[in-house]
């Protein structure tokens, strides 16, 4: 990636990655249950369980959370210190930015109400609810859909060759864009993510430094 195409994609995970915030965590909080749903995340982002049925698993806890509880919890996401700088630099670059998740629109979205920013495209799951309570239950794209197959669906959208990707993750969900980005950059990786990296960060300054060093900026 030496030199800066027309047209690039920066692709973030976000739980770990844009945020340090667990937003399961949050919701597990209102419903007296944070221990086993960090037991949970913490065994898939290992690579120990599949995802699919972390998520799942995760979910199904939350079953009669009321939903303004709920929306409680995703109030309380935030993203990491110097995050919506980095955003900005890129959506002011003319470059595509996403975010692709395990996690959920509404916290997503908060977070960067939160923030005052914007992205491209987001990619997440959603909490069905029904009679003011969740379900239990998980809905959306990336629960048996891998990261890899939204990353290439968003560049055949944006006209973008696959070698003008950029990933940016630390968990074992992110593997699969990580390994067909034509940049992948860890943020403080889970031991078993950081062989699939090109390159390490443990802040948002030294990614900004290392999207510069690349041509990405």
């Amino acid at each position: 990636m030496a030199r800066k195409p027309e047209a690039m994609i920066v692709a973030f995970d976000f739980d770990g990655t844009l945020s340090r915030d667990e937003m399961t965590t949050f919701l597990a909080e209102k419903c007296g249950v944070v221990e086993k749903m960090d037991a949970i995340t913490e065994r898939a982002m290992n690579g120990e369980i599949e995802y699919a049925q972390s998520l799942r698993e995760r979910c199904a806890l939350l079953e009669g959370l009321d939903d303004e509880e709920a929306e409680d919890a995703f109030s309380q996401v935030h993203l990491r210190p110097g995050a919506a700088d980095v955003i900005a630099t890129l959506n002011d670059a003319g470059v595509q930015t996403a975010i692709l998740t395990g996690g959920f629109e509404r916290g997503v979205g908060a977070a960067l109400d939160d923030a005052g920013i914007t992205v491209d495209r987001i990619v997440a799951n959603r909490l069905p609810v029904k009679k003011g309570q969740l379900t239990g239950d998980v809905e959306g794209p990336l629960i048996e859909g891998t990261k890899d197959d939204a990353l290439a669906d968003l560049a055949g959208d944006v006209g973008v060759p696959m070698d003008s990707t950029v990933a940016v993750g630390d968990g074992a969900n992110d593997l699969p864009m990580l390994e067909v980005a034509g940049l992948a950059v860890g943020f403080d990786p889970k031991p078993a993510v950081e062989p699939a990296c090109d390159v390490v960060v443990e802040s948002m300054d030294e990614l900004r430094d290392v999207l510069v060093a690349e041509g990405v900026l």
